[in-house]
């Protein structure tokens, strides 16, 4: 249980604060949850006070606490247990020191990684998929179009481009697809990956169940075979609300 004290002061600063003063209410209190998130005045796993306690605490009632609390609900930053409480749903960090799969790293977490297919096709491909995948104009593709989850809740949105040559049926992959590539001896050793920020268009949002304009890491990877020919080119969007990816630097 997150410690009452330090809870009931991060959301009173913010309440109090003139800069919020023309938000209503229970914007005011989510935005003072999200920050008593960040700081760690709440940890990952925490469960927050009850509604009651919130609601007394903080002079508001408890309408105005169960919905700041149920929007964060559907944004995925908090869990709501039947019979438990409320929780900080806790967040998946990706070392970038190793090449594997998303079923991998959830199993690794004792998670269960779920999918979503929102499309597998063939195709020519773009310019774009063919420089990544070094291939010839007209070339054709398998494509892979995925909603991915982690013990039932959505966390990316995964475009993955192959060249027809390693995967003439994309509708051979039905979770993993480094287990199909695996067992045909074509799994990518080495990859380049480029990381940056952007906000959640309508059309990923509504998928994700996140509001639109939140903050969302892009991810473009290109995986290379043993023998430097490229094999794959990933385009994924991760909740930021929910992942962290992590390298280690050493001297």
């Amino acid at each position: 249980m997150a410690d009452l004290r330090a809870v009931m002061t991060a959301l009173n600063q913010n309440l109090s604060s003139e800069d919020g003063r023309s938000q209503p209410l229970y914007r005011r209190l989510q935005t003072g949850l999200r920050q008593a998130i960040e700081s760690g005045a709440v940890g990952r796993d925490d469960a927050l006070p009850s509604e009651r306690d919130l609601a007394m605490g903080l002079g508001v009632s408890r309408i105005t606490v169960r919905r700041a609390v149920q929007e964060l609900a559907d944004e995925g930053l908090l869990t709501q247990r039947q019979g438990a409480g409320t929780f900080v749903s806790p967040r998946i960090e990706q070392p970038l020191s190793s090449l594997t799969s998303y079923t991998e790293d959830m199993a690794a977490r004792g998670m269960t990684s779920g999918v979503t297919w929102l499309g597998r096709t063939t195709g020519t491909a773009n310019p774009d998929e063919a420089l990544a995948l070094n291939l010839s104009p007209g070339a054709e593709v398998s494509r892979l179009y995925r909603l991915r989850t982690a013990d039932g809740r959505p966390m990316c949105l995964e475009h993955a481009t192959l060249s027809q040559q390693h995967l003439p049926d994309p509708g051979a992959v039905e979770t993993s697809l480094y287990q199909v590539l695996d067992t045909n001896g074509l799994r990518p050793v080495r990859a380049l990956q480029r990381i940056r920020a952007e906000l959640f268009s309508t059309e990923h949002a509504d998928l994700l169940g996140v509001t639109v304009g939140s903050a969302c890491l892009h991810v473009e990877r290109r995986s290379y075979l043993t023998n430097g020919r490229p094999i794959e080119f990933v385009r994924s969007h991760y909740r930021g609300d929910s992942y962290d990816f992590v390298a280690e630097l050493q001297l």
